[in-house]
């Protein structure tokens, strides 16, 4: 979830700068708590999707690099360009077939070439010009090729029961909004998007991992607040304490509550696919 390229936020912060900086000790590690709980649903939907030997493929926002190397080590597609605006973590573990491009890919001069798959996760929420840079990424795919983006979905709402992690959320979501323009109210309208910019077969997926005490996602959810917590106390809506009794509540039995969706959109360019 972290790593994503560079973009101006719409209240002009930036995600990797004013938050989630990647020179923070631990930030690696935070990152791959999330692939933890997401790269196994990733994975099986690009295999259900055909992705695999002799694909070209386009990581963007590649964050650790879990997904451009499960792509190549188990897929075993022909190669991976994995781009970020900020490639630290993507340089440590180089495996044949991976080619790292330090990149900003809202630059209006991102050429990087035609991908059978093209894929983002967790990335275009944190970014402006949702539909411009959707229609972009839709420009990067070879007839026959798959656009496929995930980004996470608010589960909370006004009937959500009160709990210490529903209170945070809620003022996660707000605070990250107000400092480095995180927006997932958009996500739901990804299938739409897709179509408006010319793909078909467009299809669209929603996955819940559990929380669980001690698991991936609890960490990642205890640890990104932490990370974020002067974005959450500017809000208003809770104070260290509240935070506090979240962070602990996330790691005990009695925790009952649904993590943020991770809603998963693709779509198809029509056309010839090319051999390689």
């Amino acid at each position: 979830m972290t790593a994503a390229p560079d973009g101006a936020a719409p209240y002009g912060g930036r995600y990797g700068e004013d938050v989630f900086r990647p020179e923070q000790e631990g930030e690696g590690e935070r990152i791959d708590f999330g692939a933890l709980a997401y790269d196994e649903i990733t994975m099986a939907r690009l295999r259900a999707l055909g992705v695999g030997p002799g694909w070209r493929c386009l990581d963007v926002g590649a964050g650790t690099g879990t997904v451009s190397r499960r792509l190549l080590e188990e897929a075993g597609v022909a190669s991976v360009l994995a781009v970020d605006r900020d490639v630290r973590f993507l340089s440590e573990r180089s495996v044949p077939g991976l080619d790292v491009r330090e990149a900003d890919v809202t630059a209006l001069d991102f050429a990087p070439g035609r991908f059978r798959l093209v894929h983002a996760r967790f990335v275009l929420m944190h970014l402006p010009e949702h539909e411009r840079l959707i229609a972009r990424l839709a420009e990067l795919v070879a007839p026959g090729g798959v656009l496929v983006l995930s980004d996470a979905v608010d589960l909370t709402s006004d009937r959500t029961p009160a709990t210490p992690y529903t209170t945070v959320m809620r003022a996660m979501w707000q605070g990250l909004r107000a400092t480095i323009g995180t927006d997932v109210s958009w996500v739901p309208s990804y299938p739409q998007l897709l179509r408006g910019a010319g793909l078909a077969r467009v299809a669209a997926e929603i996955h819940v991992p559990p929380l669980l005490p001690g698991s991936p996602l609890s960490r990642f959810w205890a640890d990104t607040w932490e990370r974020s917590r002067a974005a959450l106390l500017a809000t208003g809506l809770v104070d260290d304490a509240a935070v506090d009794v979240a962070v602990r509540y996330l790691g005990s039995d009695d925790c009952a509550a649904l993590s943020a969706g991770m809603l998963t959109a693709w779509g198809w360019k029509p056309g010839e696919t090319a051999l390689r």
